[in-house]
């Protein structure tokens, strides 16, 4: 199973990434916490701090991905081309 589905690129997204070094993904509905948590260190050898899961009115769960200290979110959405 693909945990991570695609990356949200709203200005609201992109801000979280500036402001508090979180990236806004959306996952696979019934993916864990961990699972989340795994799969995005393994991808993109960065360190996660906090995971949070919203599922919204349209059948998606969306996950706020807080980054490590020593790493920022930025150079993760360089890699995924949002910024």
């Amino acid at each position: 199973m693909t945990v991570l589905r695609y990356p949200i690129s709203t200005e609201r997204a992109i801000s979280l990434i500036d402001k508090s070094n979180v990236v806004v993904y959306v996952v696979d509905f019934r993916a864990s916490k961990s699972d989340i948590k795994k799969e995005f260190e393994n991808t993109f050898k960065v360190k996660v701090v906090a995971v949070r899961t919203a599922n919204t009115m349209s059948n998606q769960k969306k996950a706020f991905i807080k980054v490590g200290k020593g790493y920022k979110a930025s150079d993760v959405a360089a890699k995924l081309k949002l910024v």
